[in-house]
């Protein structure tokens, strides 16, 4: 007979599974009454990272049975963006932000970023093409000083965040998404373990 060794790691992801599961069904009220709440925000640049590891992690995690949210997988034609985006991110219990080249340059990924750190969320950085040195906002005079200056901390904070990094030249997309997968995960078990 052959035995199947798995990793802690794998063992506490399939528990958390067996566990998270058992809250999302329909007996749950509280799963009926948010129906948009979701486990995990993925934050990115639409045009560096949408048809990479922003899908792919998508898809990760919707395999897991958890509840990811992608604008553009989660959003329909006539949403209102900061509506649906804000009550998403108020919403979900742990965010993941993709950094890539053009990431500074967004009104909207810097605005959800911002969200994040207001609200205290946990955040896991990927660094994506890009050193966390390298982010920086370019004052062109279109952002309101308010924004800006909200912009300019939650970036800071987000620098001295440890994260994941990814050389699209050199990495391997399979790797930097179930590691971020895994993160996820340990993440979640570790929020709903201080809920106990």
């Amino acid at each position: 007979m052959h035995m199947q060794r798995y990793s802690s790691a794998a063992m506490k992801m399939m528990n958390f599974h067996r566990n998270f599961l058992a809250l999302q069904t329909p007996t749950n009220p509280s799963v009926l009454t948010n129906k948009k709440a979701c486990d995990v925000f993925i934050n990115h640049r639409g045009i560096d990272t949408k048809r990479t590891i922003a899908s792919l992690l998508y898809d990760h995690l919707s395999r897991l049975d958890l509840q990811p949210f992608l604008d553009n997988k989660n959003m329909k034609p006539g949403d209102k963006l900061f509506d649906n985006i804000d009550n998403a991110i108020k919403n979900c219990k742990v965010g993941v932000a993709v950094f890539s080249p053009n990431y500074c340059k967004s009104y909207f990924c810097l605005h959800e970023l911002a969200l994040f750190m207001e609200s205290k969320k946990k955040i896991i950085p990927i660094f994506c093409d890009i050193k966390p040195s390298q982010l920086v906002i370019v004052d062109d005079g279109n952002v309101p000083a308010k924004d800006l200056e909200r912009f300019k901390f939650a970036l800071e904070e987000a620098k001295y965040t440890v994260g994941l990094t990814f050389n699209s030249l050199k990495g391997n997309l399979s790797d930097v998404v179930t590691k971020t997968s895994e993160t996820v995960v340990e993440s979640l078990i570790e929020m709903e373990s201080k809920k106990q």
